[in-house]
């Protein structure tokens, strides 16, 4: 694995366009995670090994679809459906420097969760980024990136062995960074972000979730399961 023995590992990213940081200003806000304090888009895709260089990939955005994890993923928002808006800036490009830093098998497709999340936070009201607590999120790798930090404080990644008494990594992403993990070997949270200073503040996020196309991530007979919280096989 690229991201060697520990699981994760800590990446720098190329800058942000202004118009991915512009379209954050445009995410409706999530009804089902972060108490009205996460604003949100999802979207879907097919990756597939490209027919050119090694570093070569094809994407197919696929028809847009609830979001639904099992409880055993998320015990606030699991087994129910979650109806997003489509995400409308192009974040295949992140998507690609995820694949190449994780040493994604090019044997067999890929079925990609692309999360665009904004967190607020403004005086005493705190923006809780992973209310479920410690998880994993059952996929086989993720890549958290984060793109902006506005007059926040807080948002300190955890990252957690399964079992595990203590963090074995804890440390705050700065804008420009993403911390990949394999998912199986690492569970992680964050703490919840507040205002630096008293007045609005945000921190804007990618969350990519990479599957084996072959686990069937997608489509009807997976969400089944998923609200029914049992395994697809």
């Amino acid at each position: 694995m690229a991201i060697g023995p520990q699981g994760f590992s800590i990446i720098d990213l190329p800058p942000a366009t202004p118009e991915t940081l512009d379209s954050y200003d445009n995410l409706p806000l999530d009804p089902f995670m972060g108490h009205g304090t996460r604003y949100k888009r999802f979207s879907q895709y097919r990756l597939s090994p490209g027919p050119g260089s090694d570093r070569d990939w094809t994407y197919e955005k696929l028809p847009q679809r609830d979001y639904i994890t099992a409880k055993r993923y998320n015990n606030v928002a699991g087994g129910i459906r979650r109806p997003y808006q489509p995400i409308e800036v192009d974040f295949t490009p992140l998507v690609t420097i995820g694949a190449d830093g994780l040493g994604l098998d090019r044997s067999h497709d890929w079925q990609i969760n692309i999360h665009q999340n904004r967190s607020r936070a403004e005086s005493e009201h705190r923006a809780p980024i992973t209310p479920e607590g410690v998880h994993s999120d059952g996929h086989e790798f993720i890549m958290i990136a984060v793109l902006r930090r506005h007059n926040v404080a807080g948002g300190e990644t955890r990252l957690w062995v399964p079992d595990g008494d203590a963090p074995i990594w804890t440390g705050t992403l700065a804008a420009g960074q993403a911390v990949l993990l394999d998912d199986k070997a690492i569970k992680h949270e964050a703490t919840d972000v507040t205002s630096a200073d008293g007045r609005p503040g945000h921190r804007d996020i990618v969350i990519v979730a990479y599957s084996t196309w072959e686990k069937g991530w997608y489509g009807e007979e997976y969400e089944a399961a998923a609200l029914a919280d049992r395994p697809l096989n």
